[in-house]
């Protein structure tokens, strides 16, 4: 459950993280990188699609300076994953939300 967000900083289950980072069913990676800062490829997230879920909610950062790549749409859709890109603060909510009853990953850029 993720308790708070606000630029640079996540509470998830009683824990501050203040890089980006990607929660999955039952684990955390706390230092997520991409290959472009702001911008979302495959190759970022193919860990993620290798995972059991039904949902993935990306976090496009405070302002929502993140862009994802259309490759990224296409390989969540042909997985049959619903997918749902926000700025980070509305992809929390819309996280807790899924979280509470589907199996949902999260990928959220912090900053920017």
């Amino acid at each position: 459950m993720i308790e708070n967000y606000d630029f640079g900083a996540m509470v998830v289950d009683g824990t501050k993280y203040t890089a980006d980072l990607i929660l999955l069913p039952g684990r955390i990676n706390p230092s997520w990188w991409r290959k472009e800062g702001h911008r979302l490829n495959l190759e970022d997230i193919e860990d993620v699609l290798q995972e059991d879920i039904e949902v993935l909610v990306i976090g496009t950062g405070f302002f929502g300076f993140m862009k994802v790549s259309s490759e990224v749409h296409q390989a969540v859709q042909s997985k049959g994953i619903v997918l749902r890109v926000e700025k980070t603060k509305k992809a929390t909510q819309i996280f807790n939300e899924f979280a509470a009853h589907k199996r949902t990953a999260g990928a959220f850029h912090l900053t920017c």
